[in-house]
């Protein structure tokens, strides 16, 4: 089956799932201190296009080839938002990049104050993994949750999207090689991209086979992403990307346009691009259409 969709509207329908799933994620019955309740909701309600989780739902639809997979998939979608959420905090901080805004609204820190931010943080972290652990509630079998339990402790880890950032702290201004960037846009951002669609892909009942080939088209997915979020930095429409352009120039921060230029960068996404699709291809899916256009989506001009 190749059922082809309004990938945005299938993207904003996900997302509108994920909002409802996300109120309710955090149990009302617990004794936790309001404040601290108020900051961890404050970021995860700030909205976005919620792609990461949208991933998770699309890439276990087009495993098993039915809706239905989505509902399985959705404590492990807002899981990763856990996650994305809390990176973001953090990222946020004096310490780190230092931003006052964050989607149009004040930071995190710059209302509930650093310590409360960094600990908003931690609490968001930690309860990512009491979702993962909840979706055996939803029919997804102990050992792949946790399968998925190890993924995200790697992918989002040391090894992964932390290791990412370190390295990206560490290179700033120092940055000599396309290599170095590209380990920095591999684990800073597709890390987390990889672990959606493996985890989407093992709860509709991935073969080990359709994993290996979802995870080349996930990491291709997210290191194209972050490659063309460069180029529109410094070509995009401020209107349509929400977000003000030149930041990389005025931080004077190392990106791929700056170390092969721009028409290179733009071959490189669309070679990222395809090699993505083609791994779907390979996959033999009930329903690659989602994924495809997914791929095309990300890198749209004007993201």
């Amino acid at each position: 089956m190749n059922v082809s969709v309004d990938i945005r509207e299938y993207l904003k329908q996900c997302a509108s799932e994920v909002e409802t799933a996300l109120q309710a994620s955090l149990p009302r019955e617990w004794d936790i201190p309001a404040t601290l309740r108020e900051a961890m909701m404050y970021s995860l309600e700030a909205g976005g296009k919620r792609i990461r989780p949208a991933l998770v739902m699309t890439a276990a639809e087009a495993i098993r080839g039915s809706s239905d997979a989505r509902d399985a998939a959705r404590p492990v979608a807002c899981a990763v938002e856990y996650i994305h959420t809390y990176s973001l905090i953090h990222d946020d901080l004096p310490a780190m990049d230092n931003d006052d805004y964050r989607r149009g609204k004040l930071t995190n820190h710059k209302v509930f104050g650093e310590a409360m931010a960094i600990l908003a943080g931690d609490a968001l972290l930690t309860h990512a993994f009491s979702l993962v652990a909840q979706s055996s509630r939803q029919g997804v079998p102990l050992d792949v949750a946790l399968a998925i339990v190890e993924d995200l402790s790697c992918l989002a880890g040391a090894s992964g999207m932390v290791g990412g950032q370190v390295a990206d702290m560490l290179g700033e201004q120092g940055l000599t090689t396309v290599k170095e960037l590209e380990y920095i846009h591999l684990h800073k951002t597709s890390d987390l991209v990889v672990f959606s669609v493996r985890a989407g892909a093992r709860i509709g009942g991935a073969t080990e086979s359709q994993l290996e080939q979802l995870t080349l088209y996930a990491r291709n997915i997210g290191l194209a992403f972050q490659i063309q979020d460069d180029i529109l930095d410094l070509i995009g429409d401020e209107s349509k990307l929400g977000k003000k352009t030149n930041s990389d120039v005025n931080q004077q921060k190392v990106t791929y346009p700056y170390l092969v230029g721009m028409e290179e960068s733009k071959a490189i996404v669309d070679r990222l691009t395809e090699e993505a699709k083609s791994a779907v291809r390979n996959a033999a899916l009930s329903n690659p259409s989602i994924l495809l256009q997914i791929a095309d989506y990300l890198v749209q001009r004007d993201h």
